[in-house]
């Protein structure tokens, strides 16, 4: 499939998912989303109901990324919103949820989902996870759930990771791993590409990806088994201290003229 085919068949699955969800029906992607199950009573019962139903994740990236008062966290593909709610909970009003997807029906759900929770630290961009609309060396944190296995290109993925990573900065992400006995084609024959199969990098390419964007301290943890071969993981690495800072041009230039992350403090 090429890069525009892959991105056409994830979003129009997830806007129809977005829509389900604010209809008030559970918006359930594939067998492997086991979504709001994964979260506790009490982290659900503070959410509104509509980001609780549109979980379609394979983890709770929000509970092991160990988030902490006054960090900025970023959530790749954030859907409905709910780990960008829970992150803003936990970093508090000193810190900052940021949240990047590229459907329109799931942004318009999670600025929802934000207005009727009362969150004011949060912060919904578009765009695509390979090309992260924010400054370099900005976030302590970046999350995922289950959603890196969706990108049509997963090395620009992580080199985006690494870049907008501070130093000393780190990820936790909640993803669908493949045994390094499957090949693409097996993997593809057991689910699709939008069902979080089809697309999923082995735990040796996984943890190759991270190690060329620069990442260290990597771990990938298994959690359960999806189906043949294919693993819900959680997946952790840290931004080097000592990474040099990152020479960012374009968002220079645009601190510059005064947006995100400008003279007005808005981020």
């Amino acid at each position: 499939m090429t890069t525009d085919a892959i991105r056409e068949e994830v979003r129009a699955h997830y806007s129809a998912a977005a829509v389900r969800a604010a209809e008030g029906a559970s918006a359930t992607r594939a067998p492997e989303a086991v979504g709001a199950s994964l979260y506790t009573v009490l982290e659900q019962q503070d959410l509104p109901d509509a980001a609780v139903l549109a979980s379609l994740g394979c983890g709770n990236p929000t509970a092991v990324a160990e988030l902490r008062e006054g960090e900025r966290v970023l959530d790749l593909g954030s859907g409905g919103g709910i780990d960008v709610l829970l992150s803003a909970k936990r970093v508090g009003p000193t810190g900052r949820a940021f949240g990047l997807d590229m459907t329109d029906e799931m942004l318009a759900l999670a600025q929802r989902n934000a207005a009727e929770a009362g969150a004011t630290n949060v912060e919904f961009l578009k765009g695509h996870i390979e090309a992260i609309p924010l400054p370099a060396d900005l976030i302590d944190v970046v999350i995922s759930n289950c959603v890196v296995n969706l990108a049509a290109d997963k090395p620009a993925v992580f080199r985006e990771i690494g870049r907008v990573l501070r130093p000393g900065g780190r990820i936790g992400i909640a993803d669908i791993v493949a045994e390094d006995r499957l090949s693409a084609e097996e993997r593809a024959e057991r689910g699709s590409y939008a069902g979080c199969i089809a697309g999923a990098l082995s735990f040796a390419e996984y943890r190759a990806g991270l190690e060329s964007a620069g990442m260290v301290d990597i771990s990938i943890t298994p959690t359960q088994t999806v189906t043949d071969g294919m693993i819900s993981a959680i997946v952790k690495a840290t931004k080097p201290t000592d990474a040099r800072p990152v020479v960012d041009l374009a968002a220079r230039d645009q601190t510059a003229s005064g947006g995100c992350c400008g003279g007005d403090g808005s981020c």
